[in-house]
């Protein structure tokens, strides 16, 4: 049973092909955290947001990489990082063409 992370937060860029260039690195580091699987980043430049969905093997993970991201924004100066944690219902989401297993 896999786990979603959904994240989002205040933004004020970039956003975008420079956004893309600002958090390479980040993305790349990404990949190495345990038991993650995929994330699909997310923006919005008209209300200032930005975050992701995560997938993430078992709860415990999710949860040590919300912490630790949490931590990570806050320092950047975002005070203020929603972070809700769901279980994925495989089955339902298998018949969607979700990427859950």
């Amino acid at each position: 049973m896999a786990y979603i992370l959904q994240v989002d937060f205040k933004h004020e860029g970039p956003f975008g092909n420079e956004m893309v260039g600002a958090f390479t690195d980040l993305a790349n580091s990404i990949n190495e955290e345990k038991g993650f699987i995929w994330k699909i980043w997310t923006e919005n430049e008209d209300t200032k947001e930005a975050g992701g969905i995560y997938l993430f093997e078992t709860k415990e993970d999710a949860e040590h990489y919300l912490d630790k991201h949490t931590k990570r924004l806050n320092g950047f100066g975002i005070a203020h990082v929603n972070g809700k944690i769901f279980k994925a219902n495989d089955s339902l989401t298998t018949i969607n063409q979700g990427p859950v297993q």
